[in-house]
């Protein structure tokens, strides 16, 4: 069985991918960012240009 080794971040809104390896780990979860994991205080978007997670 193959193991996956990138995953949605789990931000609800974003849609990045995420590699396990460098993800940001936060309560059991995957995030692509700090700004993601830590529920974007600011409104700020993760690091994707193209993503309006936070904004």
């Amino acid at each position: 069985m193959a193991t996956a080794t990138q995953l949605k971040c789990d931000c609800p809104n974003c849609t990045c991918m995420v590699d396990l390896a460098s993800a940001v780990k936060k309560d059991g979860k995957n995030y692509c960012s700090t700004t993601c994991a830590n529920g974007h205080p600011e409104g700020g978007c993760c690091a994707e240009s193209s993503c309006s997670c936070g904004g």
